[in-house]
């Protein structure tokens, strides 16, 4: 089943695309933008390591996480600062940045410095945010909600594309059955693909177990890679991970997040595995 491919600017002024035969599409960063410093260290990592593997790279952080379990939860720095740190990451490595946008007031000010604009799970349904959202041209990178069936999506994909863009990728990142667990149906990747969209797994957030430490939430950092293996095997176009040099001490989804030090390792098998399973 081939798609047809989502096109995304970069800083140099190319364009990389998500789609049939192309390269794997990694977005990967922390959670939340912790502090410019780490934001840079990541980003300057993770491009070397796409470059080396032939990956099309885009960092992911976000500048704001309303969803938080608790009052208390880390967020990050908020509109303003935040994207003033995206904007400089991007130029100082000239790689494409990708955040979430909340609110429909937030949509200007974000696709002026962001290349792919994302609606977060739980606002999938949110109709003013996704038509603002594709009314900007940029990118749409639309989660799945954890209460949405994979047929479902394709009302969302409509109501971007009615707002007037085709660029939309969608996200597979598990469904809720309640009490503090997701479950990834793999049968989600080729229902969505059949809506002619690039579709990309979100391999942390679907081992996440939402509010299952309490306050926060808990994850199971250990099923990353198998649940990466097989969306791979079953035919993505696209990796979304949070990554973090040390995810015992990060302010947001440590426990759902891959060490720093072992992201190559695993984009190695997965090329691998997709490699062989391509025809």
């Amino acid at each position: 089943m081939s798609v047809t491919p989502v096109g995304i600017n970069t800083p140099s002024g190319d364009i990389i695309e998500a789609g049939s035969a192309r390269p794997l599409l990694l977005l990967a960063g922390p959670c939340a933008l912790e502090s410019e410093e780490l934001g840079r260290r990541i980003a300057g990592e993770m491009r070397e390591i796409c470059s080396d593997l032939g990956l099309n790279y885009v960092f992911k952080a976000s500048f704001d996480k309303a969803n938080r379990t608790s009052l208390s939860s880390y967020r990050g720095p908020g509109l303003k600062d935040g994207l003033a740190s995206l904007a400089r990451i991007r130029e100082e490595f000239q790689v494409p940045v990708i955040s979430d946008v909340h609110d429909v007031s937030q949509v200007k000010d974000a696709a002026e410095v962001l290349d792919i604009l994302q609606i977060p799970a739980f606002l999938c349904r949110q109709t003013d945010l996704l038509t603002a959202a594709s009314r900007t041209g940029k990118p749409i990178n639309l989660k799945k909600g954890q209460f949405v069936s994979p047929w479902d999506m394709e009302n969302g994909v409509n109501k971007i594309r009615g707002g007037g863009s085709s660029q939309v990728m969608l996200v597979e990142r598990g469904a809720s059955f309640g009490y503090n667990n997701l479950v990834v149906d793999m049968r989600s990747l080729p229902v969505m693909r059949g809506f002619n969209c690039p579709v990309i797994f979100d391999a942390t957030h679907s081992v996440q177990l939402p509010g299952g430490a309490g306050g926060s939430s808990g994850g199971q950092r250990e099923f990353i890679a198998p649940l990466a293996r097989a969306a791979t095997a079953a035919g993505i176009d696209g990796l979304f991970m949070e990554v973090h040099p040390d995810p015992d001490s990060a302010l947001c989804d440590g426990p759902n997040s891959v060490p720093l030090d072992q992201i190559k390792e695993l984009l190695s098998e997965l090329i691998r595995v997709r490699e062989a399973v391509l025809p």
